[in-house]
């Protein structure tokens, strides 16, 4: 595909109209601070604050938003490397300021994930972000923004697939494929999001309410000690992760349970966890639900297990810093958005 013929027919973009107010105590009811639905011909950013992606490989998501009715911005990063990073540090954060600063832009997707957001997190001014916040989407690497806004302005954000993750041809994918997919246009547009799953025989019933946060744990324990620390107090957490031994899960569910970060939640989702098989002689010899089980023991809320998110083909939309409500029992899981 030629670059310059591609942007060069992407539609002009449209101003957005916002509102923002203070962050408040996570003990106290309040209503969530949410960035304006999109509506047809509102425009999304596509940037690489992480990992290096190709143009060609964020075609398919570009097809499919445009199908959906919104205009896109590809920005410079898009197929920019340096080794494995989507350009240097100075070039990911000037494109992320850029978009987080634009009034046209409503929503900016992160071309993919991998590692890098935390080397440009500090280097973002996100005080008009915080004034007129707009849909920022991604997981994995994303989390770190995902932590650090939810933490430090209270705006929601939409844990989801990114660019990487569209299917090349949506006539082959799989129903579950599609339906996380189109989770991302419905959280955008504002549908209201209810997600079930059967019962499993590890969960803990119960109910409760509160905003919902988390992401990748590894990235979870990285920010830990920092500025875009999550808090966890009142809200329902959710974790998920890929390619990691089990007892490194285990040292990291540990890190939640010793910094009390497990103490008051409202519930607890456990994502799909792509385990790394442990080296021969050198067997953990425990499961993530025995793992998880153990450091939630003495508390009350409700815990449920392979819930679809995470690095799997059903990933769905969540929209993080919303409150949600979660029952777990013998009929099986339900987690409903509130707003």
């Amino acid at each position: 595909m030629n670059r310059k013929n591609f942007l060069s027919a992407i539609i002009p973009l449209v101003s957005v109209a916002t509102s923002f107010g203070e962050n408040r105590s996570v003990e106290k009811p309040v209503l969530p601070k949410i960035p304006p639905y999109l509506k047809k011909g509102d425009t999304i950013g596509i940037t690489c604050p992480s990992g290096y992606i190709t143009l060609e490989e964020c075609v398919p998501a570009i097809n499919k938003m445009q199908d959906w009715g919104f205009n896109i911005r590809v920005g410079n990063t898009v197929g920019l490397k340096n080794f494995s990073l989507a350009g240097t540090d100075e070039q990911r954060a000037k494109e992320l300021q850029e978009m987080l600063d634009d009034d046209s832009i409503k929503a900016i997707m992160l071309g993919r994930g991998g590692y890098g957001a935390v080397r440009i997190i500090d280097k973002i001014n996100f005080e008009k972000f915080a004034k007129k916040p707009k849909w920022i989407i991604g997981f994995s690497d994303a989390t770190v923004l995902h932590c650090h806004i939810n933490t430090n302005y209270g705006i929601a954000t939409i844990h989801s697939k990114m660019c990487n993750s569209f299917p090349d041809d949506f006539t082959t994918a799989t129903q579950p494929q599609i339906d996380s997919i189109d989770s991302i246009r419905k959280c955008l547009i504002g549908d209201k999001m209810k997600y079930s799953r059967p019962v499993s025989f590890e969960n803990r019933f119960g109910a409760g309410t509160g905003p919902l946060v988390g992401g990748n744990l590894s990235i979870i324990e990285m920010l830990d000690g920092s500025v875009s620390k999550l808090e966890t107090d009142g809200k329902i957490l959710f974790i998920e992760d890929v390619g990691e031994y089990r007892y490194k899960i285990d040292g990291m569910l540990w890190n939640l349970k010793r910094s009390k970060r497990l103490n008051k939640l409202k519930g607890l989702i456990i994502g799909e966890f792509r385990i790394k098989p442990d080296d021969p002689g050198e067997d953990f010899g425990r499961s993530l639900q025995d793992m998880v089980m153990e450091k939630v023991k003495e508390f009350h809320y409700p815990v449920c297990f392979d819930f679809p998110v995470g690095h799997v083909i059903e990933n769905h939309a969540l929209k993080c810093g919303v409150q949600h409500n979660l029952q777990v029992s013998e009929r099986g899981t339900i987690l409903q958005c509130i707003e």
